[in-house]
């Protein structure tokens, strides 16, 4: 069964850059394995697969990447909710997930259709010194370019992300990690990506997301993972609630993208907002 694929890149910043996912509004009737082989030959990231159900606005939403379906993605939820908004009005919507249910409203701006997801709980802990030890092998890093006034942390807001922190913002610009040992790495601890920062300020940073257990080098922008790193912040202290931070992600792929995190004082959720533009290439 063939299903039509729109493509969207998410989180753009100025109407350009941005992560790329796959769409697909009415996957009814579509099996796990058609969903994964579609995903395969879009080859992006995350391909999102819609299922309407018998509540108005009200979806079941699955992602897939190349090799595996995810729990949760946060840059394929927005453009899944732009899409819809673009298709249907601006409103809120509920997506049914398997890392549970994400409201994501929706609002017209002058740069387009901004949407903004309310994450699953989030919750963060150390990372182990062996977790850690062989991260840092498999980056090619060395302990002492790491930030540790940013703990090392695994946070989750749906997915499982390794946060590390650099004191050095060249560090991130010469990524050059072993693809197969962070691959390996990662589908035994069930880490999605590794969220690698460098704060510029303390409410504003340039992160990079290695995505190996995909099939993907690397993310230009990553929701889920923001998300997560929200949640760090305010269970380490490291900001003071209600507060807001930008991402800048994807720059040094080429594709910019800015993700806006807001952390409230009185949840355990965060909220993650970005615009999304629908492709014309392929």
């Amino acid at each position: 069964m063939t299903a039509a694929v729109l493509r969207y890149a998410a989180f753009t910043d100025g109407g350009v850059g941005g992560n790329p996912a796959g769409v697909v509004l009415d996957a009814r009737g579509l099996s796990d394995t058609e969903q994964l082989s579609l995903a395969a030959d879009v080859g992006y990231s995350e391909t999102a697969f819609l299922t309407p159900t018998d509540q108005v606005d009200r979806f079941a939403l699955r992602y897939f990447s190349p090799l595996a379906e995810v729990a949760f993605c946060g840059h394929a939820t927005i453009a899944t909710a732009v899409a819809l908004a673009e298709r249907g009005g601006v409103r809120p919507l509920r997506f049914d997930t398997a890392a549970g249910e994400i409201p994501v409203s929706t609002a017209a701006s002058a740069d387009g259709i901004v949407a903004t997801l309310t994450s699953a709980r989030t919750t963060s802990r150390p990372a182990g010194p062996d977790e850690l030890q062989a991260a840092l092998a498999a980056l090619r890093w060395s302990v002492n370019g790491l930030d540790f006034a940013y703990p090392p942390h695994v946070a989750n807001a749906g997915v499982n992300h390794l946060v590390l922190a650099v004191r050095d913002r060249l560090r991130l610009r010469s990524l050059d990690y072993d693809y197969g040992a962070l691959a390996t790495l990662m589908s035994a601890r069930d880490w999605t990506t590794l969220h690698l920062v460098y704060p510029e300020t303390p409410t504003l940073f340039h992160v990079r997301d290695p995505f190996p257990p995909g099939g993907v080098v690397e993310d230009p922008a990553t929701g889920a993972a923001a998300a997560a790193f929200g949640g760090y912040l305010r269970d380490l202290g490291l900001i003071r609630p209600p507060a807001t931070i930008t991402l800048l992600q994807g720059h040094d792929m080429g594709r910019p993208s800015r993700l806006v995190v807001d952390v409230p004082a009185d949840d355990t959720r965060v909220r993650v907002t970005g615009t999304a533009t629908e492709m014309t290439e392929r």
